[in-house]
C-alpha cells in the first residue's frame, strides 16, 4: 500500500511563516496591504478592549455604587452579596460569546481583567489626583480569582448549565475570601470616643464625603447575623444561589446581542427604512 507523507513545517517560526505565506495568498493583498490591514486589526482589538472595558466599569458603578467604591461600604453583609451578582453578568456574558464561536474558555477571565483595568485608570485619576481623595479608601475590590475558577468550571464541564450551577455558585463563594487578604487591616476593632468601630468605619467617620442621608449609614443592620457569629459567609452563600441563574441568563444574552438576524425585504421593512417598496414587485 502506498502512503504519502504531508510535508508540514517545522518550528514555530517555520509555521508562523508558512501560514503568513497561506493569508497572503489566499487574500490577495500586497505585503503592504497586508501590514496596513493588520495594523488596523489592532486597533480594532484596541477599541473593543477599551469599550468592553467602560461598558463593564459603567456597569459596576450603576448597580454596586458604592459598596465598591468606598472603604466603609464593604461591610459583611450587603458587600459579599451584592457585588459578586453584579459582576458576575458581563464575564458570564463575555464567556458565553468566546464559548460559542471560539471554543474559547476565557470569556470571565477577560471581562474581570477588562474591569480591574478600567477601575485602575478611573479610581486614581477621579479620586487621587483629581479631589486628592487618599487611594486606599476607594481600593476595588477584585473578582480575578472568581472569574479563572469560573473558567476553569467551563474548561471541565463545556456546558453552560453546569457551568452556571457550579461556576456560578464558587465565583460568589470566593469572593469575600480572595479579597480579605486586601481589606482585613480595615476590618481591625478599634475604641472611638467610648464605641467599638472597625477601622473602615472610623475612616468613613473622618473623611466625609457627600452631606446626603445614604452616606450616613449604619454598618449591619440587617438580621442575617442571628445565623452565627458573622454575616458574610451566609452572604457569600446566598449570593452563590443568586449568581447561579445570573449566570445562565447572561450567558444567553450576551449569545443573543451578538447574534446577526435578518428580517425579509418586504414592504414593511422598506417603509420602516424609508423608502417606498415597487407595488408590482410586492404584489
Amino acid at each position: 500500500m502506498n502512503t504519502e507523507t504531508l510535508q508540514h513545517p517545522q518550528g514555530a517560526a517555520a509555521g508562523q511563516t508558512h501560514a503568513h505565506d497561506t493569508v497572503e495568498s489566499v487574500s490577495g493583498l500586497s505585503p503592504k496591504a497586508l501590514h496596513y490591514s493588520r495594523v488596523f486589526e489592532l486597533f480594532v482589538v484596541a477599541a473593543i478592549i477599551m469599550l468592553f472595558a467602560g461598558a463593564i466599569h459603567l456597569h459596576v458603578l450603576l448597580l454596586a455604587g458604592d459598596w465598591d467604591m468606598f472603604l466603609d461600604w464593604k461591610d459583611r453583609q450587603y458587600w459579599p452579596l451584592l457585588s459578586p451578582v453584579v459582576m458576575i453578568m458581563f464575564p458570564a456574558a463575555l464567556q458565553g460569546i468566546f464559548w460559542t464561536y471560539f471554543r474559547l474558555p476565557i470569556g470571565a477571565t477577560v471581562g474581570a481583567t477588562c474591569l480591574m483595568v478600567a477601575v485602575s485608570i478611573s479610581r486614581p485619576a477621579s479620586f487621587m489626583w483629581w479631589t486628592d481623595y487618599p487611594l486606599n479608601l476607594v481600593l476595588p475590590a477584585q473578582m480575578i480569582a472568581g472569574a479563572i475558577v469560573l473558567d476553569v468550571f467551563l474548561l471541565v464541564f463545556r456546558n453552560a448549565l453546569f457551568t452556571a450551577i457550579f461556576g456560578g455558585f464558587a465565583f460568589a463563594f470566593l469572593f469575600y475570601p480572595s479579597n480579605y487578604t486586601i481589606f482585613a487591616p480595615f476590618y481591625v476593632p478599634v475604641s472611638h470616643q467610648g464605641m467599638m468601630a472597625s477601622m473602615a468605619d472610623l475612616i468613613g467617620y473622618v473623611y466625609p464625603r457627600s452631606a446626603t442621608p445614604e452616606y450616613i449609614r449604619i454598618i449591619e443592620r440587617g438580621t442575617l447575623r442571628t445565623f452565627g457569629d458573622s454575616a458574610s459567609w451566609v452572604s457569600a452563600l446566598f449570593g452563590g444561589f443568586i449568581c447561579i441563574f445570573m449566570h445562565y441568563a447572561w450567558w444567553y444574552l450576551g449569545i443573543a446581542m451578538s447574534s446577526m438576524k435578518f428580517l425579509p425585504n418586504n414592504a414593511k421593512v422598506m417603509a420602516l427604512m424609508g423608502t417606498k417598496a415597487d407595488v408590482k414587485a410586492s404584489a
